[in-house]
């Protein structure tokens, strides 16, 4: 069976008063392990791009290695990525017109 779809009646048809207080977004709190973990990906990620570059202009001979594909899939030839932020908006839009 369909889901039930939740109705709100005024009480005595009668609209609520408006809420004078300021109503803010709640702040993101980020605690000290979030902040580590973010500190570890970005330091560690840095040592990576410096070893490609430092790969790339021949300072290195071992290090991380840029993976490139040498024959291309032709099944992919008009392969175009989603833009994922645009595709939700067209949603979200639907939705709304909907």
């Amino acid at each position: 069976s369909p889901a039930q779809k939740l109705v709100f009646n005024r009480v005595n048809g009668k609209r609520p008063p408006l809420l004078l207080q300021q109503i803010s977004a709640p702040e993101e709190c980020y605690t000290l392990a979030h902040e580590e973990n973010v500190r570890f990906v970005y330091e560690a990620w840095q040592q990576v791009e410096q070893q490609l570059d430092g790969s790339r202009s021949g300072e290195s001979a071992c290090g991380p290695v840029q993976y490139v594909e040498k024959t291309p899939n032709p099944g992919l030839k008009n392969f175009v990525p989603i833009d994922l932020e645009d595709w939700w908006a067209q949603q979200f839009l639907a939705k709304i017109e909907n």
